[in-house]
């Protein structure tokens, strides 16, 4: 029974991998768009991040985590006869990726972490059957690479501290690379492994060629990894003199920039109990109550996700995905309720939380952007569109469209009014001899009904009116930056986001019918 289970999670696990929802913009532009753009040469776009004059993400784990696999995907392209991997197989390449770190590292920590057998078989099963597990971790988050980076730093400490007798100079080495590739990939890792980090200051008094060994280990790593930042960074070719007297250090970039409010407040302040109220629930669900239910209170997971959370909860810009290392650290600490009924209970509601949240996060969220983008690649040149302009939706990824010079405007949240004048602006001459312009937008945008269901028209400073023709549409696709319950109540604006679900990609050319414009 409980293979059979664990392998139908499985199941869900790789499907939700291969699902292209889109959770948030920064699994594609603190990752993948960086490395592609470099690699392949496809157009592609930095954010602040990367073009700041001090930058805050360090490119060494985005080489190891994602250029080394798009260079074997490459090498293995090429050798089929074929000049150029398509974005798409290489957008699905690294999804499966994900899926199979999540799968192999992470359950794998899990059966290190929990030495009971029996616990082993429950924390395994709730980390699998978890929404967050198929959603989360299958994208390329940094947070989902932190969450593995995590779990293998208390695994190697569960072990340097079970290993009583020997100098674990060996483990201790590989806890200084993960230390340090941890805190390189994102700065918040330390809160995670800094409580547990603390059981073994006995073994390096006890032991003090470990703690040179640790030491060697991260000095080593963050020279590796200063070094790489410093050249991909640099507007000229490395030098020593460069590396030393000017070095980029991302992490100490990134410290700087959290630690001012000023900034902080450019991406959203939150109260300090933002994750304990509305973070833990919304990734946890039905499973945050048995936290009461006697847990393993002395174990590194669990300490490791109370002092994380704990650290992450004084920090006033907070996020949900923030939390996500201490997911599985937290469900594999757990234990279930004491009797049937309420265990029943339990599983029912465990079941149905993670079924809609999956079903909404790992399908419908975002869901038509990439598959919009990857489709405009592959049609250039047919569809003789040589802008697009999105609106109201998540900032598409560049590099999905491979070598093709399409101009991509993003229009964000723009007021339709505004977003009307930039149609207007941006469509050529009358006919169809005139240049098209494409335009992406939900289909829930009930504003552009009246150019997209019937006539419609527009003078804005120039002769003619506007012709919508839908050319591509894509219904698995949940826009939730749409909602005004304010205006339309409950039940209107679940009709309209959700009954006219879908991303819809319109070719829009000018016509000069006499009389044809609204207001002319």
């Amino acid at each position: 029974m409980w293979t059979r289970t664990y392998l139908l999670l499985l199941a869900f696990r790789l499907y939700s991998s291969l699902s292209p929802s889109y959770i948030h913009p920064d699994e594609n532009f603190q990752g993948p768009e960086v490395v592609a753009g470099k690699l392949f040469s496809f157009p592609h776009h930095l954010t602040w991040e990367f073009t700041s004059e001090y930058p805050v993400r360090s490119i060494s784990p985005l080489w190891i985590v994602y250029g080394i696999p798009m260079t074997v995907l490459q090498w293995v392209w090429t050798e089929t006869g074929k000049e150029q991997v398509a974005p798409e197989v290489i957008y699905y390449t690294l999804r499966v990726l994900m899926f199979l770190l999540s799968f192999v590292l992470e359950d794998w920590a899990i059966h290190e972490l929990v030495p009971s057998p029996r616990q082993r078989k429950l924390a395994v099963v709730l980390v699998a059957s978890s929404y967050v597990t198929w959603t989360y971790q299958s994208h390329t988050f940094s947070n989902s690479v932190e969450t593995l980076v995590v779990a293998w730093s208390l695994v190697v400490i569960q072990r340097i501290l079970d290993n009583k007798y020997r100098s674990s100079m060996v483990s201790t080495a590989i806890l200084g690379a993960l230390l340090t590739f941890g805190f390189f990939n994102r700065i918040t890792f330390p809160v995670f492994v800094f409580v547990p980090l603390l059981y073994l200051v006995p073994h390096f008094l006890n032991r003090p060629f470990s703690l040179v060994a640790l030491t060697s280990s991260i000095i080593a790593v963050s020279l590796l990894a200063i070094t790489i930042d410093t050249a991909f960074y640099s507007s000229t070719r490395l030098s020593l003199s460069h590396l030393i007297y000017k070095p980029t250090i991302t992490p100490l970039n990134s410290l700087y920039y959290n630690t001012s409010a000023a900034n902080l407040s450019l991406h959203g302040l939150h109260p300090r109990y933002q994750h304990l109220l509305a973070s833990l629930p919304l990734l946890l669900g039905p499973s945050l109550p048995l936290l009461f239910n006697s847990p393993r209170f002395n174990s590194l997971a669990l300490l490791s996700a109370i002092s994380g959370t704990a650290f992450l909860s004084i920090i006033p810009h907070q996020e949900p995905r923030f939390l996500l290392p201490i997911i599985p650290l937290v469900l594999s600490s757990v234990q279930l309720p004491r009797t049937k009924t309420l265990t029943r209970t339990f599983l029912v509601t465990w079941i149905i939380f993670n079924a809609l949240l999956g079903t909404l996060m790992g399908i419908y969220h975002q869901g038509g952007v990439i598959p919009a983008q990857i489709w405009l690649g592959q049609r250039n040149e047919s569809l003789g569109i040589s802008e697009v302009l999105w609106w109201r939706t998540y900032s598409p990824p560049v590099w999905l469209l491979g070598g093709n010079n399409i101009t991509t405007t993003d229009l964000m949240g723009m007021p339709f009014e505004d977003m009307m004048k930039r149609v207007d602006a941006g469509v050529g001459g009358c006919g169809e001899q005139g240049q098209a312009l494409g335009l992406v937008a939900p289909a829930s945008s009930t504003e552009l009904d009246t150019w997209t269901l019937g006539k419609g028209g527009l003078r804005a400073g120039r002769e003619g009116s506007l012709r919508f023709e839908e050319i591509w549409k894509y219904r698995r696709h949940l826009n939730l930056d749409d909602l005004d319950i304010g205006q339309e109540g409950i039940g209107g604006t679940l009709q309209r986001v959700v009954g006219r679900r879908g991303l819809v990609v319109w070719s829009v050319r000018r016509t000069c019918d006499d009389g044809a414009g609204v207001g002319a």
